[in-house]
């Protein structure tokens, strides 16, 4: 695999974003599960091990699937309301893209640990995510989660009530891909 390059978008999985709610009235809002429809990740290899991967994720292409909990059930025009506020508090039209780039990577027993630097609202610090990485021959399964939490970035946390609810601080930030064995031949 010397001098190869992944690459992952939607076509090979999905980047799923989780939230949760907090405050005073926390049991009246969603637990929202929000997917991130446009993104690219490379993956530089050297030999077979990899030795730079780099992540963009559109902004704009933010669409909540769905939400748990809250007092009635999540309808269409929340979702759209929803993803106006989400887009409002990342500041999309300024700043539309969300950027992670690492060149140390770390083994780890069941696949990799990155270190690198994550910029969201043009804000970049330090952050590491684990990911797993299985294969089988034909193809090879890549799941990585981490945690981001709003206040790293300066992100203003969406809230009603007077602050009594609103979206918590973290959120999961998860990705699952498959790459096949003739992409990664084809690399």
């Amino acid at each position: 695999m010397a001098g190869k390059q992944w690459r992952l978008d939607p076509s090979h999985g999905r980047m799923l974003i989780g939230t949760d709610v907090a405050g005073r009235a926390a049991k009246m809002g969603h637990r929202l599960t929000i997917e991130m429809e446009r993104w690219q990740a490379t993956v530089a290899w050297s030999g077979d091990r990899p030795t730079a991967v780099n992540l963009t994720v559109e902004v704009d292409s933010l669409q909540v699937l769905n939400g748990e909990g809250g007092l009635t059930p999540l309808t269409a025009p929340e979702k759209t309301l929803i993803r106006g506020n989400a887009l409002k508090c990342l500041d999309s039209k300024k700043h539309g893209i969300i950027r992670f780039g690492c060149n140390d990577i770390e083994a780890t027993d069941d696949g990799y640990r990155l270190t690198g630097d994550l910029e969201i609202r043009g804000k970049a610090k330090q952050h590491v995510i684990e990911v797993r990485v299985t294969g089988n021959g034909d193809s090879w399964q890549v799941d990585g989660s981490t945690v981001v939490r709003h206040s790293d970035f300066g992100v203003r946390r969406y809230s009603m009530l007077m602050g009594a609810m609103q979206v918590a601080d973290e959120v999961t930030v998860s990705l699952s891909g498959t790459v096949s064995a003739d992409e990664i031949r084809g690399a």
